[in-house]
């Protein structure tokens, strides 16, 4: 079969449509990025307006074992710092977004006991560097990006397909999970906090619809 010739209109028409996928490629990853920033930024209010003293951070809950406020918020920045020193390290680079190395993802890696458990002064800091990491990163990564996850899930060691969009979300889940927690204990403190503080998106959705769902 002869080839078929494209014509300049047809030529036109398949570079605006490849401009228009990596926009909305462009649009998840700034959307997703929007969302992080804003689970991200009620730590940052909780450190600023919620608690007075360092000294909250660490404090044991009597209803969740092991629990202090600064292990919730560490545990849960690692997530996102994990995810974006993972495509940073990746062998894609800024002259090449969409390129298919994949970025090699592991959450078992676990940086304990840091300052920012134990200091405001130091939690404001780390929530402040990766606000720019991830701000950085979400310039030129699409949400496409593949990224290879490896796990230990006890039993089994699994690596899995994914990408940086799905795990960019993933990440903010997690954390507001961990908010929940926070806010318990948080509450133990005598601390008050936002009514959305650790509730997940669907669910402050579901409220806002007029319906009385607590998760």
């Amino acid at each position: 079969m002869a080839p078929i010739a494209v014509t300049g209109q047809a030529s036109t028409a398949l570079r605006n449509e490849t401009v228009t996928k990596s926009q909305n490629h462009s649009l998840v990853v700034e959307q997703l990025t929007e969302v992080a920033r804003s689970v991200l930024g009620q730590a940052v209010d909780l450190l600023q307006n919620a608690l007075s003293h360092d000294a909250q951070l660490t404090y044991q809950s009597k209803y969740i074992p092991g629990s202090t406020i600064g292990k919730h918020l560490r545990h849960a920045r690692d997530h996102y710092v994990l995810l974006v020193q993972s495509v940073a390290n990746s062998d894609s680079s800024t002259a090449s977004p969409n390129g298919k190395t994949p970025a090699k993802l592991s959450y078992d890696v676990r940086i304990r006991d840091t300052p920012m458990e134990t200091s405001i002064a130091a939690g404001l800091q780390a929530f402040e560097e990766i606000l720019a990491a991830l701000d950085e990163v979400s310039k030129y990564v699409h949400e496409d990006k593949p990224v290879v996850l490896t796990a230990d899930t006890g039993p089994y060691q699994q690596a899995l397909g994914t990408t940086f969009g799905r795990e960019l979300w993933f990440a903010s889940l997690h954390a507001i999970h961990h908010w929940s927690m926070v806010r318990v204990i948080a509450g133990e403190l005598g601390c008050a906090l936002s009514a959305n503080f650790g509730v997940a998106p669907s669910t402050i959705n579901y409220r806002e619809a007029g319906n009385k769902a607590k998760i």
